[in-house]
């Protein structure tokens, strides 16, 4: 009867949805105050009823209810508690379930947190993210029903969780990156409301902005968090692979970002009005093509779901409705778009407007190379294969001249600067740069790469200009400790966005350059030497889990003699899947990472064991937190919320359309 109750809701749900997409755009069309108002409250009962239909799932998979199919096909009643709740969505039919609930609290953080618009806006937007959600209700109903019984006959116990998601990581990063993937819907409908109301005036940019900024800070620590369960998880000590599924999320991060900086554009100065909605557009359309990929069956990833054509048709579909239908009202609406604000050569515009150029760009060299084999096979020319030195040299060409604008970005003004300006803080953080990363690469590592010099020089020079511009300010009208305190937190959050990637840069750089990898047979009482540390393969003794049987081999890593740590690596052999595992264990540092791995046995003693030095690897994922650290800071800005305060006093005593007209005006 719970189970039922769980189906009951979902198809609940999606009238409630249906409802949302027709009744309060058919009243901000007619102009109907009543109509309009079912918006926020339909906004509600919608997020209830997902979250009641995905609570009752969390408890049939607690419970261990096998009458469920997709209990039954992806838990065990041997599984630990928290890995029972982390396989609601560990597979296709759960996962999309989390996707639809996700978008219904997006869909009612709108409603709640927008009192200040004016109501057809409000109404406008919330009908798109309905019409949003009948799509994927839609899908997870006819298709991918969460809720499917196994009876009359159902299994005593379950197949188990994918080995793979039985890890911590795993239990965070599926939302996070859900998050930040259905956060875009919210830009996305805020540019088809402007669309289809014809008012395509600053006033969306700034609705959308704090809203656009919060999915992509999600999606970046989504996209962190990936990278960082493959490296320690998979046992290949690498963090990233260009694998298909990994750009499927990437592509969205840089639309996402090229459109936070248009954004910004819009807001201040009035222009870039046509590239913003478009941008808002490629987006979440973009996101939508990350869940075709991951879905549809057409590749083969360790981070693919396993689905059938039949549902990769639907999602096409419903994929070629999303982004045919929004790209026709832009193609009949962006004649009413004009821009207002004009700008020259050496200005703020033309530099971020440089950058989101390059952000296309390489969004367009990740794009070709991860669909082009797969069209390629589909077309009957054969399989062709496109892999990282393609990625890894187009890219390292595009961020010189980006990361070049970046750190000249924040140091120009908005409409003109003037050259003279220019001239010593970029003579003297070109030289401070190019000689700190001669000395870092020279003095610090056994060989000399031109390639690590580059990297770091581009981390070097965006750190050096965005603390020469933070003095600037801080200094302009007060002295320098006084002055930092009157910087505000949207000021603080593009140094932290900044600083964050630079950070990450230098992490890719050195581990990219400067890794060293050692496979060898190892014997109990063996020792091996990597960068100065001794690993020692001290014992291995059997260690059975749960649902896994296996081993531990125990490795002593000392320097100098003294002793660093104790690492535990282990290989299982899970019982039900019938799968290997392996599990590496790792000391982490500031400026380094040892990492052991055991492979294959070779026979009653040796194994297989992969070691792995890797300098400021680490560096990464802070660098990423950093960049979402800035983003939190953005949304917390408290001019967002004086704005919303000041436009709901314009708009409580006028009509829909006068206070919609004085606002954005």
């Amino acid at each position: 009867m719970v189970t039922e109750l769980g189906h009951f809701a979902l198809i609940l749900g999606l009238g409630a949805s249906l409802l949302l997409s027709a009744l309060p755009l058919l009243g901000a069309q007619t102009g109907d105050v009543r109509l309009m108002r079912t918006a926020r409250p339909l906004s509600i009962v919608l997020f209830v009823l997902l979250g009641l239909s995905f609570f009752i799932l969390c408890q049939r998979f607690y419970l261990n209810d096998f009458t469920l199919a997709y209990v039954a096909n992806n838990s065990n009643s041997q599984l630990p508690w928290y890995y029972r709740i982390t396989a609601v969505w560990g597979a296709h039919e759960g996962s999309l379930l989390l996707w639809v609930l996700i978008q219904a609290l997006w869909t009612v953080a709108v409603a709640v947190f927008s009192r200040g618009m004016p109501l057809a806006s409000v109404a406008r937007v919330l009908a798109v993210m309905g019409m949003i959600n009948v799509g994927f209700l839609l899908f997870i109903i006819v298709t991918s029903n969460p809720f499917e019984r196994t009876l009359p006959f159902f299994p005593v116990d379950g197949r188990d969780l994918n080995p793979l998601l039985q890890d911590p990581g795993l239990i965070i990063h599926p939302p996070m990156l859900y998050m930040g993937y259905v956060g875009f819907s919210v830009a996305f409908a805020f540019a088809v409301a402007s669309l289809i109301s014809g008012r395509l005036d600053t006033a969306w940019a700034r609705w959308s902005r704090p809203w656009t900024i919060a999915a992509w800070a999600f999606l970046t620590l989504g996209i962190a968090l990936g990278s960082w369960w493959a490296y320690y998880e998979l046992g290949w000590g690498g963090w990233w692979f260009w694998d298909p599924v990994e750009n499927a999320s990437f592509m969205p991060w840089l639309a996402g970002t090229a459109l936070m900086h248009s954004l910004a554009v819009t807001e201040k100065r009035g222009t870039f009005k046509a590239w913003t909605v478009l941008l808002a557009l490629s987006a979440f359309s973009l996101s939508l093509l990350g869940t075709f990929l991951v879905r549809s069956g057409v590749l083969v990833s360790v981070h693919a779901f396993a689905s059938d054509p039949e549902r990769g048709m639907f999602i096409l579909g419903f994929l070629a409705v999303i982004i045919g239908g929004s790209l026709l009202l832009y193609a009949v609406q962006g004649s009413k778009i004009k821009s207002q604000g004009t700008y020259t050569l050496i200005s703020r515009e033309n530099s971020l407007l440089v950058n989101n150029i390059l952000l296309v760009a390489a969004l367009a060299i990740v794009f070709v190379g991860t669909l082009l084999p797969l069209v390629h096979k589909q077309i009957g020319l054969g399989t062709v294969s496109i892999g990282a030195p393609f990625f890894n040299s187009l890219f390292t060409w595009l961020m010189f001249p980006f990361a070049f604008f970046l750190g000249l970005g924040p140091l120009l003004r908005w409409k003109k600067e003037k050259p003279q300006n220019l001239y010593k803080p970029v003579l003297y953080a070109g030289i401070v740069s190019i000689a700190a990363s001669v000395i870092v690469v020279w003095l610090g590592y056994d060989f000399f790469s031109w390639l690590a010099v580059a990297g770091l020089w581009m981390a070097f020079w965006i750190i050096l200009l965005q603390g020469y511009e933070v003095w600037q300010r801080a200094t302009h009208r007060h002295d320098f400790f006084t002055g930092i305190t009157k910087v505000g937190r949207s000021h603080w959050a593009m140094v932290l966005g900044h600083i964050g990637l630079a950070v990450t840069v230098i992490g890719i750089t050195l581990v990219s350059n400067f890794d060293i990898e050692r496979d060898l047979r190892m014997a109990p009482g063996d020792q091996m030497e990597v960068s100065g540390y001794d690993v020692k393969f001290a014992e291995l003794r059997e260690n059975n889990g749960p649902n896994y049987e296996g081993y531990l081999g125990q490795f002593v890593v000392s320097r100098r003699g003294r002793q660093v740590a104790t690492l535990n690596a282990e290989k299982r052999f899970y019982t039900v899947q019938r799968s290997m595992m392996t599990e590496a264990a790792i000391n982490s540092g500031i400026t380094r990472d040892i990492y052991v791995a055991l492979g294959e046995r070779l026979d009653d003693e040796a194994w297989a064991v992969r070691v792995y030095y890797k300098p400021y690897v680490n560096w990464i994922w802070a660098g990423s937190f950093l960049m979402a650290l800035g983003g939190a800071f953005a949304i917390s800005d408290k001019r967002y919320r004086f704005r919303a305060k000041n436009t709901a006093k314009s708009s409580e005593h006028t009509d829909n359309s006068a206070a919609e007209t004085e606002v954005t005006s």
